[in-house]
């Protein structure tokens, strides 16, 4: 699958030089000094500001084409929401991934209610040509509500122990949560989640199911995609 890179019009720096602080970011738990200090490392000089709005403006963009070019989801998906502070205030996050462990999608809500699982189940479905066969959630009545008014004719299994796949999907989060201490609002945890959990997961394979060559070749195989959906791939090789 092709499709047009995205514009670089009037940015300083190279692709190259843009879409790996994107990558460091949203790979890994690192702040945005620390991106600064590995680019300087390589003797390229950017400011941890600049990491930052690169960040914003293209971490979206790299995960929706990311998105766009991975294998249809699988039939069965598993929803799951998680409470997470921001300034002091408690907000849920909402995820659904499928069978195979693949994020779906996520979303920042105030509330666990009926009115935000069905704005959930709406999001998920949109732009989508099909329905999953089946969907796993915990025994939240607020899923019920929704199933029942978007998905009637999904089938729909409530239980603690199916939905193990969703529940451990959260992790990854906590973890960058940790890192960040925290997010400062919810339409900032709301963006970097989205991008996050369309980027990172890119370069996670199922490690434990590879050889050692097996996986070097599948991240080779993963890297040249980056470097297609940033347009690094077409530009000549930088620091």
């Amino acid at each position: 699958m092709s499709s047009a890179s995205p514009s670089y019009k009037g940015h300083r720096y190279p692709v190259a030089t843009i879409s790996q602080c994107v990558w460091l970011y949203f790979r890994f738990p690192l702040s945005f000094r620390e991106v600064e200090e590995l680019r300087l490392e390589r003797g390229v000089v950017v400011s941890h500001e600049t990491v930052r709005r690169r960040c914003a403006k293209f971490g979206q963009i790299y995960a929706n084409e990311l998105r766009r070019r991975r294998p249809r989801p699988g039939d069965t998906w598993h929803l799951d929401e998680v409470f997470i502070k921001i300034n002091g205030q408690r907000q849920y996050l909402w995820r659904a991934v499928d069978q195979h462990g693949n994020v779906l999608d996520i979303l920042v809500q105030p509330k666990r209610d009926t009115r935000a699982a069905v704005r959930f189940f709406r999001r998920l479905l949109k732009g989508l040509e099909y329905v999953p066969r089946v969907v796993v959630t915990d025994r939240l009545r607020s899923y019920g509500a929704a199933h029942r008014q978007v998905t009637p004719r999904v089938e729909h299994r409530t239980s603690k122990y199916l939905n193990n796949r969703a529940e451990n999907s959260h992790q990854p989060t906590r973890q960058r949560e940790r890192a960040m201490k925290g997010f400062r609002s919810a339409g900032r945890a709301q963006r970097f989640l989205s991008a996050f959990s369309g980027i990172s997961p890119h370069f996670k394979p199922r490690r434990h199911l590879m050889t050692a060559a097996g996986h070097r070749a599948e991240m080779t195989i993963r890297f040249a995609i980056w470097d297609q959906i940033t347009g690094a791939a077409a530009m000549p090789t930088a620091a």
